[in-house]
């Protein structure tokens, strides 16, 4: 991403998606003295939650309404039938009244139909007379996407321990991982940053980390902290990375730049991109309740000078009363001071319950002075505008270079690194799968660029106009930037020349 263009007049304040209402089942078993949970890991495609680990669930289908639940009414009756339905559906346990009398042929028929769509839900219950009740899915809380966010839910969680002579597994599809685990050791995979976790999965296991009755585990389970109608203000997708999105004048489609806290005792606030007080305002509330609970700020870490990752820089600073660091060519492009210049291969060290080490890594390519940040520990890594998870990144010359950009993107995909957490979009937890298909792209997107330069020349509109066949015409002033930086690439290698802003294929 970038800042827009002038002259474009792309943005506009953001308007929330509505969020859909869905389910989601936190299914237990007793294990001594403790409990296990069945989590389950996302297919890293999906476009909501792609890689992450979870609980089973999904949205509301139209058919779930037409599911009788003993004991409910409405929409709760409703509700109550898609957690039931997911549950068999992902999982494979299904909790109804009936369920006992019916073989694993017959089980594993209907789950298989209702999977490929061949099996409506309220059909195959009353095919098999079963029956629903609402005292077997016992209500656990209630989450609801953050408005940042382009896919919201509306999600009902229930609490269900494991029916005698169930067992749960998964189909491969939407779900790549299902397993048993006792909650403590889930936690633990998040802190290393081996699992990542939406905060409702997070504080789930949390709590049933500390069982001691269903009735206490579902009560704290209905009042997570930190929560004001539904939607968390604390977002930690692994320990010590926290991420508040900030509505910033950033290229459509993206909304929003993701400033990020890091650390658990000493901390860094990374690109508060907002000028706009209510948004900064909720970074310094998360930094405000960390410093509560004996955290200390330390500095504000700049990946560029990009007016969306610098815009509340200033003025969080001076809040906060602490210094700003960033790399020597983001520095002179400021109107405002730096404290201190990092420089590749630096080691930013956090003190803390978990102690965390930086290491810093320019990577210009998007900016002269880009910069981005790989945990020691997880390898997990504060990208900036390398990649996205959300809309393009766009090389704009003279600051854009092309060729560092893709030397950039190999070394980051070599360092080796783990969890990417770009600017704009979601967490992308296979980084260098993303990597290589960032590099994959640029390939591809040259040699279309390549083939729409004749012998006889073209100019830069009418190679945009070739290559970029695939783009909204909208966004052809954002692409003639990329396409300019390819053809100075091609330039460089002898494949191109130019002249009068015009541009020959050599040899061809």
């Amino acid at each position: 991403m970038s800042e827009p263009l002038p002259g474009m007049g792309l943005f506009a304040p953001h308007t929330p998606v509505e969020p859909r209402p869905s389910s989601v089942v936190i299914l237990y078993r007793r294990m001594h003295a403790s409990v296990e949970v069945f989590w389950v890991k996302r297919e890293r495609a999906l476009t909501f939650a792609g890689g992450f680990y979870a609980f089973p669930g999904g949205k509301l289908d139209k058919d779930d309404h037409d599911v009788p639940v003993q004991g409910a009414q409405g929409e709760e009756a409703a509700l109550r039938s898609a957690a039931a339905r997911e549950l068999f559906e992902e999982a494979g346990v299904l909790v109804a009244e009936g369920a006992r009398a019916l073989s694993p042929e017959a089980l594993e028929e209907g789950r298989a139909g209702l999977l490929a769509g061949t099996v409506k839900w309220s059909e195959w219950l009353t095919r098999h007379t079963l029956s629903l009740r609402a005292e077997d899915l016992k209500p656990a809380g209630r989450w609801v996407t953050p408005p940042a966010i382009p896919v919201r839910f509306d999600t009902r969680f229930y609490l269900v321990e494991l029916p005698e002579g169930a067992a749960a597994s998964i189909i491969p599809g939407e779900l790549t991982e299902g397993a048993w685990i006792r909650p403590e050791d889930a936690l633990s995979r998040w802190s290393d940053g081996t699992a990542l976790l939406h905060p409702p999965a997070q504080h789930a296991l949390q709590v049933l980390s500390d069982f001691t009755n269903e009735a206490d585990a579902r009560a704290k389970l209905s009042t997570p902290p930190y929560c004001p109608g539904y939607v968390a203000q604390r977002i930690e997708f692994q320990r010590g990375v926290r991420v508040v999105a900030l509505e910033t004048p950033t290229l459509p489609p993206a909304t929003h730049t993701n400033a990020y806290v890091l650390g658990t005792g000493d901390l860094l606030i990374v690109d508060p991109g907002s000028s706009d007080v209510k948004q900064y305002a909720k970074l310094l509330s998360l930094v405000a309740g960390l410093k509560a609970e004996g955290a200390r700020p330390v500095a504000v870490v700049l990946t560029h000078h990009h007016g969306d990752h610098v815009g509340g820089a200033l003025a969080v600073k001076e809040r906060l009363g602490i210094p700003l660091w960033c790399h020597a060519r983001t520095a002179d492009r400021l109107d405002f001071p730096v404290e201190r210049l990092l420089e590749d291969g630096e080691v930013l060290n956090l003190d803390g319950p978990m102690v965390q080490r930086w290491h810093v890594l320019h990577t210009p390519g998007h900016a002269r002075g880009h910069l981005c940040l790989v945990d020691s520990r997880s390898k997990a890594a504060i990208v900036g505008d390398m990649v996205a998870s959300v809309g393009s990144i766009v090389i704009d010359p003279p600051e854009g270079n092309m060729v560092e950009y893709l030397t950039q993107l190999k070394r980051l995909r070599d360092w080796p690194v783990t969890t990417l957490y770009p600017a704009h979009g979601s967490p992308v937890p296979d980084g260098p799968g993303k990597l290589n298909e960032y590099l994959r792209h640029r390939a591809q997107r040259e040699a279309l660029i390549l083939e729409a330069v004749p012998a006889t020349g073209a100019t830069l509109a009418e190679v945009v106009a070739t290559a970029y066949a695939d783009t909204p015409p909208l966004l052809h002033p954002v692409a003639e930037r990329s396409a300019l930086a390819s053809l100075e690439k091609l330039v460089a290698e002898g494949r191109v020349r130019e002249e009068s802003f015009t541009w020959f294929r050599v040899g061809a």
